[in-house]
């Protein structure tokens, strides 16, 4: 019964993740996440560039501009301009994080972390499990609709 509890709240929080990421300006790829902490949300982000810069993330070659910021960062840097805590944490994020959000992950002493989809580079989630962290990969399957967790 807990098991299938939990799975009801990542796969909601994954689907608002999901959701949140079309608030992003970038046209390769949209990614989305949020923090919770005690089933709580404390902190939100998508990719996308700096506060003040211009809306456009890819340059004109339609490679991905070198300042933009993932998801991940986006809420790990906001909660930290909060009064909430990151620690104990868990994040939801539409694509598994890169490398560097990683480190970041781990600094912000989050707990766990719930993706939807691999990036094409794993080494992100390889550091994450190295450092003990709890790493997930909750899939819809479209023939019952329902999200199943995929053993990493």
């Amino acid at each position: 019964m807990e098991n299938n509890k939990q799975l009801l709240l990542d796969s909601r929080y994954l689907r608002m993740a999901q959701i949140w990421a079309e608030n992003s300006y970038c046209r390769r790829r949209q990614v989305g996440a949020l923090l919770v902490k005690d089933k709580m949300i404390i902190s939100d982000g998508y990719n996308g560039t700096p506060v003040g810069f211009e809306n456009i993330c890819e340059e004109d070659d339609d490679h991905t501009k070198p300042y933009v910021l993932h998801a991940e960062a986006n809420a790990i840097t906001k909660v930290a301009q909060s009064n909430n805590s990151s620690q104990g944490a868990t994040l939801y994020v539409t694509t598994s994080p890169c490398i560097e959000c990683s480190k970041l992950i781990i600094q912000a002493g989050i707990r766990r972390v719930v993706f939807g989809e691999y990036y094409r580079i794993t080494d992100g989630v390889d550091l994450l499990k190295r450092a003990g962290i709890d790493c997930v990969q909750l899939v819809h399957d479209e023939t019952d609709d329902n999200y199943h967790y995929i053993t990493i």
